[in-house]
């Protein structure tokens, strides 16, 4: 084959190869944004960059662009696509998801799988508005007495020897010796014979000797003894009941006022249960309640409130709530768990939501609505009694209404997000003419420094600066972004370069002027300088 004909086959199949790249190219890009066509500027058409796709040039059936905003939420949109200082591309919104005022979000199907929404209807129901609280039984402490003697003494002999014996009034408990009660009973007899003999043959005797007998008299009665001065006393149960505590033991010493038997009457007893205080507005004296217990499953027994505390513990925000329940049968026992629940209100049907439902961030209350075809709305709700898993609205939404009941924090918090956009931009529409307005205004930098490098796609260069006093920055190299990509042109990588720049928002500087300087101009360190 001649040289000349393998260099023609040669040609034709590079432009072959190039003409299928250059069509499967286009093929992809097609695919890759195939709701909207949008026709960038060429890079040296001033005009061009504040240029927006105009209705007449969007098809039927396509996506009105608006703008791009910045990814990270900062106040800067652009009419081209374009990246950040980060390298991060602008995100395209379009005239159909714009916020509006609602701050209606619209989901798209596979993302709601993703996100496990579920929804649920706005019932009519009767609200159980049962108080519930957990409680304890205790002893009724005015049904409590103890037996201290009020004299010194030994314990002879124990009738009742052991914890938790049952017991009645009037019953034998044990019986004492004491010298000082057989000193006083000596000492009352000699007082009531000088009395007697004396009184005849010398008044003064016998009066004295009267006044010493009634004190022994009066002392005997604070001994609890009156009427009795034998040394060996029989104490006796002073009211039905089982023995609580027993401190005695026969043959030992005791002290005066040491309790020896404790005695408790368990006919009646109390639950103690802790309401929380947001439930305390439901409670009153004389309220009717059940009681639960682990002891006895499936048995429900009566009570009534018989009391409400008037502390609050500030630990547990709950305060306490006294029951009483008859136990004559003795079923409960001190130190039993016990469920409460204490009845309040009426079965009245009221509109209700799931309590899953309802978003409180401590100053609002909303639920979300299902607009149907994946669109929500935040509602702002008034709420009522909570009983359940449900909840009382009072105001916001109607019987019939669907509200999100998973997934609503996070449909809520897009919510926001988009109403803040929407503040953003709903002074106007030409994001672009609120962004050179801003620029106008900013504050311009001069600073001289060499080029590093030039990214013409992205509309930004690197930067070795000197020191920039205005903004007490030191030399370094950092990245700034370009008004105008045709700034660049024309300047190499290397390059001294005098330029100027602003700051268009939270850590982004644009550079709106740059020239480039002549070999002997080249900055010397630190000769940065930064002015108005």
């Amino acid at each position: 084959m001649k040289p000349a004909t393998q260099l023609t086959l040669a040609a034709t199949a590079v432009a072959l190869a190039l003409g299928a790249g250059y069509w499967a190219g286009s093929r992809s890009a097609g695919d890759a944004h195939p709701a909207a066509s949008v026709t960038a500027p060429a890079a040296n058409d001033p005009a061009g960059s504040s240029a927006v796709p105009s209705e007449a040039a969007i098809t039927p059936g396509e996506r009105k662009l608006l703008y791009y905003r910045n990814p990270m939420g900062l106040p800067d949109t652009s009419p081209v696509p374009k990246k950040d200082s980060m390298g991060m591309d602008y995100i395209p919104v379009y005239a159909d998801d714009r916020p509006d005022d609602a701050g209606v979000v619209a989901v798209s199907s596979a993302r709601m799988q993703t996100l496990g929404v579920r929804t649920a209807l706005v019932e009519t129901r009767s609200v159980d508005r049962a108080v519930r609280a957990a409680g304890r039984v205790e002893l009724d402490e005015r049904a409590q007495v103890v037996v201290a003697p009020r004299f010194e003494g030994w314990i002879e002999r124990l009738h009742v020897s052991a914890v938790g014996d049952p017991v009645r009034k009037g019953q034998p408990l044990f019986t004492t010796y004491s010298p000082e009660l057989q000193s006083a009973g000596e000492e009352l007899r000699i007082a009531e014979r000088l009395a007697r003999d004396s009184g005849a043959s010398d008044a003064v005797a016998g009066e004295s000797a009267q006044r010493l007998a009634d004190a022994t008299r009066a002392r005997l009665r604070n001994l609890e003894v009156a009427g009795q001065t034998a040394p060996r006393q029989t104490f006796h149960s002073p009211a039905n009941g089982v023995v609580l505590e027993k401190a005695a033991v026969q043959g030992a010493r005791f002290m005066p006022g040491e309790a020896l038997f404790r005695i408790g009457d368990l006919s009646q007893v109390w639950v103690i249960a802790d309401v929380y205080e947001r439930d305390l507005a439901r409670l009153r004296v004389g309220q009717s309640a059940t009681v639960s217990l682990d002891a006895f499953p499936g048995r429900r027994l009566e009570a009534r409130v018989g009391y409400l505390y008037p502390t609050l513990d500030t630990a547990t925000r709950s305060t306490r709530v006294r029951l009483e329940l008859d136990n004559r049968d003795g079923l409960l026992r001190p130190g039993m768990y016990a469920q409460v629940e204490l009845a309040s209100g009426n079965a009245q049907p009221v509109t209700t939501v799931p309590d899953s439902a309802v978003i409180d961030d401590g100053q609002r209350q909303v639920v979300l609505l299902a607009l149907g075809d994946g669109r929500f709305r935040p509602q702002p709700v008034r709420l009522g009694a909570r009983g359940g898993d449900f909840v009382e609205v009072l105001e916001g939404v109607k019987p019939g209404e669907r509200v999100v009941v998973s997934a609503n924090f996070l449909i809520d918090s897009e919510s926001q997000l988009k109403a803040a956009l929407s503040n953003l931009t709903e002074a106007g529409t030409d994001a672009a003419a609120e962004h050179g307005a801003h620029q106008a205004a900013a504050i311009t930098y001069h600073a001289e420094g060499t080029i590093e490098a030039i990214d013409v796609a992205a509309s930004s260069v690197t930067l070795t600066h000197g020191d920039i006093p205005a903004l007490n920055w030191p030399p370094m190299t950092m990245d700034f972004t370009l008004a105008d990509p045709a700034l660049a042109k024309g300047i190499a990588p290397g390059s001294p370069v005098r330029f100027e720049f602003n700051e268009r928002g939270a850590g982004e500087y644009v550079i709106t002027r740059i020239e480039r300087l002549s070999t002997v101009q080249a900055p010397a360190p630190g000769s940065a300088h930064g002015g108005h």
